[in-house]
């Protein structure tokens, strides 16, 4: 589920997003058959600006506020259209896909706080990029949301450093 809002998060902030665009995500992701309208996407993408928000927090405490408003609704088990039983955390299988979205990635990314105790994950420091990323490795934390951002600063800080 957090794999998806960072997903959806990219679609929707970090591209042209259309109904089209986006319902392929989220059949990537496992959702049977999403179809969505232009006013949907815009309420999935306001719900991606909320949960950048959590990607972008300082602290621990940051993000679990954060989150803690999104979570409206207690979550409640679901098997809708013959999938697997899972948990949802919105109004009902019927709620809004921003509705949806919002109040899954919240639920997901809650859990993942509560296991490592820290933010789930970050906002890329590319100044050029920003993208968000789960960061669920031990060690050092995360920084960039790929390698290829990661040696894209490293490259551009060494010729910054290099005389010409």
């Amino acid at each position: 589920m957090a794999r998806r809002a960072v997903d959806l998060c990219v679609e929707l902030l970090h591209a042209t997003p259309t109904p089209g665009s986006v319902a392929r995500v989220l059949r990537s992701h496992g959702e049977p058959s999403p179809v969505l309208t232009s006013s949907d996407v815009e309420d999935l993408r306001s719900a991606a600006v909320r949960l950048e928000e959590v990607f972008g927090a300082s602290s621990v405490s940051g993000a679990a506020s954060l989150l803690n408003r999104m979570l409206a609704h207690p979550p409640r088990l679901t098997s809708h259209e013959g999938t697997a039983w899972h948990l949802h955390a919105d109004s009902s299988d019927e709620a809004p896909w921003g509705e949806w979205f919002l109040s899954s990635s919240a639920l997901a990314l809650s859990v993942l706080l509560a296991e490592h105790q820290r933010v789930p994950g970050g906002l890329c420091a590319s100044a050029g990029c920003r993208k968000p990323y789960l960061d669920l490795g031990g060690g050092s934390p995360q920084r960039y949301c790929t390698p290829r951002c990661a040696t894209r600063e490293r490259v551009a800080a060494h010729r910054a450093r290099t005389p010409t």
